[in-house]
């Protein structure tokens, strides 16, 4: 099973100093040892956004490199502003990058890991499937 790893998850692998602590973390390691990882390039993008440090931006971005990008269509792009539409007249918010996640899951029928709580609000309405940990 492929499964679409969000920013949340890569956050606390990546960039957090107790990383160990989240639970996320281990499926994560797990999920990259088995090959089912799958990464969005506005993902990749969010990741690098912030750093400080040339230096750790070389690093995160080399790290990075060994996941390559899932290509994306036109049918993604036009699932994910559906499901804007639908989640806001239910009178749920949320971002452009994260219902591209969700379009690209269903569209692909992928899961997705993340710690971010609003993915299980956008469920409800839309039904992909969430990576449980």
């Amino acid at each position: 099973m492929n499964v679409i790893v969000d920013t949340s998850v890569w956050s606390y692998a990546l960039r957090r100093r107790r990383s160990q602590e989240h639970p996320s973390v281990g499926v994560l390691q797990q999920l990259v040892v088995d090959g089912q990882v799958r990464i969005l390039g506005c993902i990749r993008q969010e990741i690098l956004s912030g750093i400080r440090s040339p230096e750790q931006f070389r690093l995160l971005r080399d790290q990075l490199r060994a996941f390559p990008d899932e290509v994306l269509e036109s049918k993604d792009y036009e699932r994910a502003a559906e499901f804007f539409n639908t989640c806001r007249q239910k009178g749920i918010q949320g971002s452009n990058t994260d219902f591209l996640i969700c379009a690209v899951a269903v569209n692909r029928d992928y899961s997705i890991l993340t710690a971010d709580q609003d993915f299980r609000e956008f469920q409800r309405v839309l039904g992909f499937k969430l990576f449980a940990f």
